[in-house]
């Protein structure tokens, strides 16, 4: 809530971006697709997300605004819990795979049908890392 009231205050001709980061935002929330699916939308919104920060350094006011200050911190801190879910869901898969494979439990995992799962991966390295964000008043990057 505090985004929208934010960001449209300070830049309503940039209203299709910030629509765009909604969308995705809640695609990524209801997304209970394949893990391959789920990386594909969340790599559309960390692309939308770092357009979104671009668009904030030509808007000082907009930076010096602690509601967008706390919101662009949340995002950080959001990009790093989904980092650590995907380490967590591949460590399982890791582990899964490895019981699948190996004697004596692929035996029961044959019976059971149990099979080999894929990794949460992302193909392209730039998305893989959390939008850079200069938010500070002197211009430095945190």
């Amino acid at each position: 809530p505090n985004l929208v009231k934010t960001v449209k205050a300070y830049a309503k001709h940039e209203r299709e971006l910030l629509e765009e980061v909604t969308r995705l935002r809640n695609v990524c929330a209801q997304n209970r697709g394949t893990p391959e699916q789920q990386a594909r939308s969340e790599n559309e919104l960390v692309g939308v997300l770092g357009r979104l920060f671009a668009v904030s350094e030509g808007y000082p006011d907009l930076k010096a605004d602690q509601n967008f200050r706390d919101l662009q911190d949340e995002l950080v801190n959001t990009e790093d819990r989904i980092q650590a879910a995907r380490r967590f869901f591949n460590g399982n898969v890791r582990e899964l795979n490895t019981k699948v494979e190996s004697f004596p439990s692929n035996l029961i995992a044959n019976s059971f049908g149990f099979q080999k799962e894929e990794y949460f991966e992302i193909s392209d390295f730039a998305v893989r890392q959390a939008p850079k964000v200069d938010l500070s008043p002197e211009g430095a990057a945190e």
